[in-house]
């Protein structure tokens, strides 16, 4: 019995990792620049496979928002239930404000063609309509979505600080970066930076340390605690 439950915290934990590398290239992969420069409804439409192809991504990673906390609630509520539980909650509505940001940027793309069909001297209302639904975008992307999931993550990193499932150098990494990132949406959220160096800057320790993270979990799993606490 205890074999058995040693293989399935082994086996989550590698899946888990496996995820949250998943979710960082996945996130990578859904950028879109065309939707972010200046001409964005001129270059939408044109580049339609770049947005799709974003599109597509974007939506894989509800695969790993949601699936990294389900994954690991059967591990984490042995120690912390309600905890475990909130991360479950926050990485669903994650999930649901990535499907909330496809079906945005799929709306900017539809908005981008019809501006190309009346021509920019008739076209005031896709602009203005292009512009609300841009910052839309952006709100859902970079503060609803984001955190959601990382508020999912300073839960796990919570639960792992109390256990030591990882080593503490680890789960404390991952409450500083989680704070940094949370920092960044609010501050974006409020306008006092905007999608800069700043904000890329502040969600930079949260990204290596969920890396780092998953590295770690692939090669190591969860500490001999987890083990000890499965067999009691």
């Amino acid at each position: 019995m205890l074999r058995k439950s040693t293989n399935s915290g082994r086996r989550s934990a590698i899946i888990t990792g496996i995820l949250l590398i998943a979710g960082l290239v996945t996130g990578i992969c859904s950028v879109v620049p065309v939707i972010d420069g200046a001409d964005y409804l001129v270059k939408a439409s044109t580049n339609e496979n770049q947005v799709l192809i974003g599109a597509f991504f974007q939506l894989l990673m509800v695969v790993a928002y949601v699936g990294i906390p389900i994954l690991m609630y059967p591990v984490l509520s042995k120690h912390h239930k309600g905890l475990a539980l909130g991360s479950v909650a926050f990485g669903i509505i994650a999930g649901v404000f990535i499907i909330v940001g496809v079906i945005i940027l799929l709306l900017l793309l539809t908005v981008s063609q019809e501006f190309t069909k009346v021509g920019a001297l008739n076209g005031s209302y896709f602009q203005t309509l292009g512009g609300l639904l841009r910052e839309g975008r952006d709100l859902v992307n970079h503060v609803a979505t984001t955190l959601a999931f990382v508020w999912a993550m300073f839960l796990f990193n919570c639960i792992f600080y109390q256990t030591k499932l990882v080593p503490r150098w680890l789960s404390v990494s991952g409450l500083i970066g989680s704070t940094l990132s949370i920092l960044a949406s609010l501050l974006f959220m409020i306008r006092f930076i905007g999608l800069d160096a700043t904000y890329m800057m502040l969600n930079i320790p949260i990204a290596f340390q969920q890396l780092v993270m998953a590295i770690w979990l692939i090669m190591k799993g969860f500490n001999r605690a987890e083990r000890d606490s499965v067999s009691n």
